[in-house]
């Protein structure tokens, strides 16, 4: 019998022979089920055939209403045996295999008799299946019974009933909530477990009433609660309650934080610790609230029990992250737990060092993570070199040791994501840190003679050839930068050609010497290697005469891209079959809208690194780079605000144009992004005329036509308006759009000489309010708004009418004002009856906006809105009043 069992355990690859479910095969299960028809049943191996029948259902397998219906009557047939561990497989079948409402009534006799068994244990089990098979019909009928069972003596039953309370209350609310006298008394049971199930239903019944909710949790924490279980949902209610309240603005006390304070004091560890999480999580939580809850963490730091210090250095962690100070009494302790056997224990105790950690203490730590950096996974050296980045800007005097632990780290086996990691900590301390820049540049170089990644050797080359020339020594680089041209990839060897041109572009002294070793890159193999040198040394002077590099050819190396990468490619491909010389001044620097087939093509967003850096920086930002250079409006000074664009024709039409509305102080410019969507026309001398007939506090000043507009190629025209100064004009103007428009002949794509006049009438576009308003966020609200002057407060009440939902009407508030959410009061909870919402802006003239939304919701989903606004100027208070009044 021994040969067997060493054959087992030695045989690791035939484990999978020794699973009880081996092999399974519906068909033959359902063989096997016809035992459930036996006159003499047997228990033990129907509940085989039932244990299988399970597990197939769990591992997804499907049946099909014929097998699923034949499976179900023959199980019924088990209620005739009396053995107990079969009747409890039977609720677990009858539970899975869900019936249908005709086959339910079949099994409702049966349940209803067991449900009023003098066995606990059938009564219990068959609750729980009656509730999840029996729809609101039948539980008006058994409804009775479940009220009983929820204050039944045995705590089995009532926990059973309770359980089923909270899953029902998703599909029959209005029947659960009639348990609420039920559920109260079950709340003050001895049992645990009933206690905790009893407050978990009855806070849901209550959950969309604030008031109810509060007076709950104030009735409870004044100690009716035994259960541990119970206790930490009680607390997490508090929290709940807490933050939702203002509290004392005299005294700065907050409602039930002394009970919070009496839980560290309880002898369940479960307690203690959601206490102690639930005060770290207070908002605008104060050193001395804090206190008590550290002192407790800092006691679970060194228990016994690896989950209490888990819980503990996670909690002290994320503390760590806004009090770091509060945490330094932990360091201690922490330190000790850098070797403990468990890594995600180790790495948090790790970074939270690093975050709370003083200047004496940076070395001493550096040599514990050095030993123990090696055992964890990349996913944690990630946070680690997180960390170690932020410490050595907190103290920039210990940059070596801790540039010297990353470049030892940076030579270790990872994959890319912590390489990069790694690669950017050192390129932010470079750039933040002066005295690091040339150890920290060698360090790269040292790594780029071995890096396996295509993309950190070329972004470490180009911040190279941006960095390295400005160095003491700029030659000790070019070695590491010549190795690349004959030892990597192509792509690696394009980037190395062009990071030797800008040194030869800065430094003048070794300039000779990169024309050199650029005229041996023009032998490469690679075209795009070649011509980057082709074009490098003819830049810098290919004729061998020593001359000083222009501003054009710095412009070129090291300036940024003032030209839509695809109006260039555009232009480029234009140029290929011509035979005229390319004119990269010819190239469009307006900003390119998205064309048709970009629209079509818009649902397949590209994400993660391939995702384009978008903004609404950037965009602005672009924005006004179009508009100064243009001529006619470089004298309207900076601009304040540009709109998202709008729409003035409808999709497929004969032409898509949108508008942009650009606001400066006294003056309105509009772009209109204009797309030709007729392949068989020309369009020229592009206008838009918009009658300001009802926009009285406007004039026009200046425009910018369009020269031509070929088809799906965006092009913009431009129309400026005075208004008075720094006042939030408002008005409607209608728009037609002129022009002059060319046939073209498919076959040659040459239009004609002559064209026709033609006009195209657009929609009315309106200037509002809201159009002076820039989103600009502020990191703590309710401090901002205290700081507000409160004679600028300006509140009011209004009925927003029926609304789908809560969160229909917060959007829409949200886009009327076109302010920016703050601390994530966007999101409204689901289910919820009332939701408040911060908001803050800046209006035109530099005036700070700050807004509170208090939003309600009834049974006939009418919606009721309380807003309160304090600004730096009391008009303002007024004029969001009558955005949202008129809105």
């Amino acid at each position: 019998m021994a040969q067997p069992l060493v054959k087992k355990d030695d045989d690791l690859d035939d484990e999978a022979e020794y699973s009880p479910f081996l092999g399974i095969e519906k068909g033959a299960v359902l063989q096997d089920a016809r035992v459930f028809n036996d006159p003499q049943l047997d228990p033990r191996r129907c509940s085989q055939v039932i244990t299988k029948l399970l597990y197939l259902l769990n591992q997804g397998e499907t049946f099909t209403k014929v097998e699923a219906t034949e499976v179900f009557f023959a199980v019924t047939k088990l209620f005739q045996s009396r053995d107990l561990g079969l009747r409890r497989m039977v609720y677990l079948m009858i539970k899975e295999i869900s019936p249908s409402a005709d086959e339910v009534i079949i099994v409702t006799s049966s349940l209803m008799k067991d449900m009023n068994s003098k066995t606990d244990m059938y009564r219990a089990n068959a609750i729980r299946v009656l509730c999840r098979i029996t729809d609101g019909t039948l539980l008006t009928q058994i409804e009775r019974y479940l009220k009983q069972a929820i204050v039944d003596k045995n705590p089995v039953v009532a926990s059973a009933a309770l359980v089923s309370g909270i899953h029902l209350l998703q599909t029959n609310p209005e029947i659960v909530k009639r348990w609420s006298n039920e559920v109260q008394e079950a709340v003050q049971s001895r049992a645990a477990l009933v206690q905790f199930h009893a407050l978990a239903l009855l806070h849901q019944i209550r959950q969309n009433d604030r008031l109810a909710v509060s007076k709950l949790v104030t009735t409870l924490t004044k100690g009716s609660v035994r259960s541990p279980l119970a206790q930490c949902l009680l607390i997490r209610y508090t929290n709940q309650v807490i933050c939702e309240s203002t509290g004392n603005a005299q005294t700065g006390e907050r409602p039930f934080y002394d009970y919070l304070e009496s839980c560290l004091r309880h002898k369940s560890e479960m307690v203690i610790f959601e206490a102690a999480r639930a005060i770290t999580e207070l908002n605008g939580v104060t050193s001395r609230e804090l206190t008590p809850a550290i002192t407790v963490l800092q006691l679970f730091l060194s228990s016994s029990k690896p989950v209490l210090r888990f819980a503990a250095v996670r909690t002290l962690n994320k503390v760590a992250m806004t009090h770091p100070m509060a945490v330094t009494n932990c360091n201690i302790d922490m330190e000790s737990l850098i070797s403990d056997q468990n890594r995600s224990i180790a790495t948090l105790a790790i970074t939270t060092l690093l975050k709370t950690g003083n200047e004496s203490s940076v070395d001493r730590l550096m040599k514990q993570i050095t030993n123990f950096m090696s055992d964890i996974a990349d996913e944690f050296k990630i946070v680690v070199v997180e960390a170690i980045r932020s410490l050595c800007l907190k103290f920039p005097l210990k940059y070596r040791a801790l540039m010297n632990f990353l470049s030892n780290i940076l030579r270790e086996e990872g994959g890319f994501e912590y390489k990069k990691a790694i690669v950017d900590s050192v390129v932010i301390l470079i750039r933040d840190i002066p005295d690091a820049k040339e150890s920290g540049l060698l360090h790269l170089c040292e790594f780029i003679e071995d890096c396996e990644f295509t993309y950190l050797s070329t972004q470490i080359l180009h911040f190279l050839g941006i960095e390295g020339p400005k160095t003491s020594d700029p030659s000790k680089y070019i070695r590491y930068i010549y190795n690349r041209v004959h030892l990597e990839n192509s792509t690696v060897r394009a980037s190395a050609v062009s990071t030797l041109a800008k040194f030869g572009a800065a430094v003048e002294s070794l300039k000779p010497r990169i024309f050199v070793l650029l005229r041996r890159c023009l032998f490469d193999s690679d075209d795009e290697v070649r011509d980057r040198a082709t074009l490098y040394l003819n830049m810098l002077g290919a004729d061998g005469t020593i001359v000083e590099t222009g501003e054009d050819a710095n412009g070129f190396l090291f300036g940024s891209l003032d030209i839509p990468l695809v109006n260039l490619e555009t232009s480029l491909k234009n140029y290929v079959p011509s035979d005229e010389p390319f004119d990269i001044s010819s190239v469009p620097r307006e900003v390119k809208v998205q064309s048709l087939a970009e629209k079509k093509a818009s649902s397949k967003k590209p994400s993660g690194l391939d995702a384009p850096p978008a903004g609404p920086t950037a965009t602005v930002n672009a924005y006004e780079r179009i508009l100064s250079s243009i001529s006619e409006f470089s004298s309207f000074g900076k601009l304040f605000k540009s709109s998202a664009p709008v729409e003035l024709t409808e999709a497929g039409t004969e032409y898509a144009v949108n508008v942009v509305k650009h606001i400066f102080d006294r003056h309105l410019v509009f772009q209109y992004n204009c797309t030709n969507t007729i392949q068989e026309q020309l369009l020229e001398n592009i206008t838009v005329i918009a009658d300001s007939s009802e926009a009285e506090d406007f004039a026009e000043v200046a425009s910018k036509p369009l020269r031509s507009l070929p088809y799906d190629s965006p092009g913009q025209t431009f129309l400026a308006f005075e208004k008075p100064e720094g006042v939030p004009a408002v008005g409607k103007f209608s728009n037609v759009l002129r022009f002059i428009v060319k046939e073209v002949d498919p076959s040659t794509g040459e239009a004609e000489d002559d064209g026709v006049e033609d006009e195209y009438q657009l929609e009315d576009l309106e200037v509002v309010t809201g159009d002076y308003m820039q989103k600009v966020g502020v990191s703590n609200f309710r401090n901002a708004w205290e700081h507000m002057d409160p004679d600028s407060e300006r509140v009011d009440e209004y009925g927003l009418g029926p609304r789908e939902s809560l969160v229909e009407a917060v959007n829409a508030v949200i886009n009327l004002l076109g302010m920016q959410p703050c601390e994530g009061t966007e999101v409204v909870p689901s289910n919820s009856r009332s939701h408040t919402c911060l908001l803050s802006g800046v209006f035109i003239g530099n005036v700070r906006v700050l807004v509170r939304l208090s939003f309600g919701i009834d049974g006939q989903k009418e919606v009721a809105m309380k807003l309160g606004v304090r600004s730096d100027d009391e008009s303002i208070s007024d004029a969001i009043h009558e955005i949202v009044a008129s809105g």
